[in-house]
């Protein structure tokens, strides 16, 4: 059988015992015909990036399947019928991840490393608002008098 990794989002207005209620019916779905749902993680109300269907936030859940594909397929058939659901993402994968996802790790467990550090591909700013040589530079010519501009005369 082949591993997917599945995520979809609830409307906010539902609450999080009918998100997982939702995922129980996703699960029988998938068991019935012949799969089984290795990992069920919640990830919360999120906000999202840009409204959909009018809406701001979404419950977020992922389900680590290791079904047929005609299970799935039809997973995502409901899912499309269901009016709380607002998105589906469902990608196959070469093995499912063990442990928590991404999502739930701590910020400190993540590789990416430490973010409020000092750019490594930059150099030292030094003092704010120090300025280097400007070069040479031009006389500018003094400015018009504002009584000469009100009457019409050019220098």
């Amino acid at each position: 059988m082949a591993l997917y990794e599945h995520v979809y989002l609830a409307r906010q207005d539902v609450s999080p015992q009918q998100v997982e209620a939702l995922t129980g019916q996703f699960k029988a779905v998938i068991a019935s015909l012949g799969g089984k749902v290795a990992k069920t993680e919640y990830w919360g109300v999120k906000t999202l990036a840009y409204r959909i269907k009018k809406n701001r936030k979404a419950h977020f859940t992922l389900l680590n399947i290791d079904a047929p594909p005609a299970a799935v397929a039809e997973m995502e058939r409901q899912q499309s019928l269901n009016e709380d659901i607002l998105r589906i993402l469902t990608l196959r994968v070469e093995a499912l991840e063990e442990g928590p996802s991404a999502m739930m790790r701590k910020r400190d467990d993540d590789e990416r490393g430490d973010r409020r550090g000092p750019r490594s591909d930059r150099g030292e700013r030094g003092e704010r608002g120090e300025r280097g040589d400007r070069g040479e530079r031009f006389e500018r010519r003094p400015r018009r008098d504002e009584s000469a501009r009100a009457e019409g005369e050019a220098l």
